[in-house]
This record gives structure tokens, sequence and C-alpha cells, in this order.
């Protein structure tokens, strides 16, 4: 594995253990209705930001279609070694 294999690798399995923007922003907006702190109301808006929402999702989904991807080359691969 070649160093830029490798820093996907880590970014895959960095984007698949991370909390969903979805939940950072439902827990920043359960945290707002008990204090509405001005700093934890500006990282709600980011989180809740419909962009972030998108990438976030991208991201997951890029992630996830890749480890199908190698997890059915695998499949093939010992299909045709037996």
């Amino acid at each position: 594995m070649d160093e830029a294999e490798a820093s996907e690798h880590l970014w895959r399995e960095h984007v698949r253990r991370r909390i969903t923007a979805e939940r950072d922003r439902d827990t920043l907006a359960r945290l707002i209705e008990y204090d509405a702190d001005p700093f934890e109301v500006e990282l709600y808006e980011l989180a809740a930001d419909p962009q972030t929402l998108l990438i976030d999702r991208a991201q997951r989904r890029r992630a996830g279609q890749h480890e199908r991807h190698v997890r059915r080359l695998k499949e093939r691969r010992s299909r045709s070694d037996r």
C-alpha cells in the first residue's frame, strides 16, 4: 500500500467512526434548549447548515461505496481462486 492509499484508508476509517452531522445538530439543539450560549448557537448554525449536512452525507456515501467495492473485489478473487 503506497502513501496515497494509506491516507485514503485512514480518511475512510475516520469518516465511518465519526458522529453524523445530523446527530451533532440534534445534540447541539438539545443543548441550546437547555442553555443558549452564543458559542453553542454558532456551532449549531454550522452543524445545521444544509451544505454541511450534504457534505457529510456525501463523504459517508463515498466511504461506503468504496468499502462495498473492495468487498466485491475480494469475493471475486476468492471465487476465481477456487
